[in-house]
């Protein structure tokens, strides 16, 4: 069936390029750079392309500290004028707006281009996935089956917006350190993470931020928790049985810890994505992550947040 829109999203997505050449869908790309040093680490998250993983990683080993930039506002705005003259509307879910300016980088240009053009000549949907890395991949694989099964531009943000939720996610990483260079998260859980092998286990809240929701000592029993976690929590009545397990240069634990997971569901459907550099400027070598569909992560939402939730989508 022929798409009825143009379906983009972003380089932290951690799909291949082969894999969007497949899907026929765009790709905005992250940058990275290391502030103050004109002959340090830099270059476009352009999934792996100019560079491979593993010497990417072995340059953060070795010392080098990248941050990372969103797509400029000239960009969006091109892709924006480009979307007017395209024959279909254009749908894209854009990296968590929690960890990144880029969704209101992608607003604000979008709105300065309907100016410029006509509100009504630009059919450009934006979403907040509220979803980053792993989650988004297993994501975006969802919406390019859902957007090749017939939906409509509209339809897809509907389901978009609601779908997001559904994403259960759970990650260990090696060195907590980027993490709190990088505001992503506070001093004190970064010194927990390296103190006597402790690995802090982490998710994606309702608003697409980083929590900490448990710790494991050694690396082994922080694989079988992720484990745990998608046979605990996994549902495949609603989408589909596929799990995302994520590795930043460590693809042997990714295997590791599927085989655990065939264990207890040999019919699981495996996505193996190698985290791109615009998460792994922030988590460093050695991240695993394991991202599946579940239960509604609203339903677990304390009185307040619903009732705050309520009052932002007024």
């Amino acid at each position: 069936m022929a798409a009825k829109f143009y379906l983009l999203t972003d380089s932290p997505c951690d799909f291949s390029q082969e894999q969007v050449d497949a899907a026929g869908i765009g790709i905005f790309h992250f940058t990275y750079a290391e502030p103050g040093k004109p002959d340090g680490m830099q270059g476009t998250d352009d999934l792996f392309e100019s560079i491979t993983a593993h010497e990417f990683y072995e340059q953060i080993r070795g010392g080098a500290c990248p941050m990372t930039s969103q797509p400029s506002q000239l960009e969006f705005e091109e892709a924006w004028r480009e979307a007017a003259k395209r024959d279909m509307p254009t749908v894209y879910l854009c990296f968590t707006a929690a960890l990144s300016g880029c969704y209101d980088g992608a607003v604000m240009a979008l709105e300065r281009v309907k100016e410029e053009l006509g509100a009504d000549n630009v059919p450009v949907h934006i979403v907040d996935t509220k979803l980053p890395s792993t989650p988004q991949h297993l994501f975006i694989h969802e919406a390019i089956r859902q957007r090749d099964k017939g939906l409509t531009a509209e339809e897809m943000v509907k389901w978009a917006e609601e779908a997001r939720y559904y994403v259960q996610t759970l990650f260990m990483v090696d060195d907590l350190t980027a993490l709190h260079r990088g505001g992503r998260l506070p001093k004190s859980v970064a010194v927990i993470g390296g103190a006597l092998d402790v690995k802090p286990l982490l998710s994606i809240n309702l608003d697409g931020g980083l929590e900490m929701v448990g710790i494991t000592r050694g690396r082994k029993k922080g694989i079988k928790k992720l484990a745990s976690n998608y046979v605990k929590n996994h549902n495949t009545d609603l989408f589909s049985n596929m799990v995302a397990i994520g590795n930043a240069d460590c693809p042997e634990d990714a295997e590791r810890l599927l085989s655990i997971i065939r264990k207890d569901d040999d019919a699981v459907i495996p996505l193996l994505p190698t985290i791109g550099p615009t998460i792994g400027c922030h988590v460093g070598a050695g991240m695993i992550s394991c991202c599946f569909w579940g239960e509604d992560r609203r339903g677990g939402s304390s009185i307040s947040d619903r009732i705050a939730a309520k009052v932002k989508g007024a």
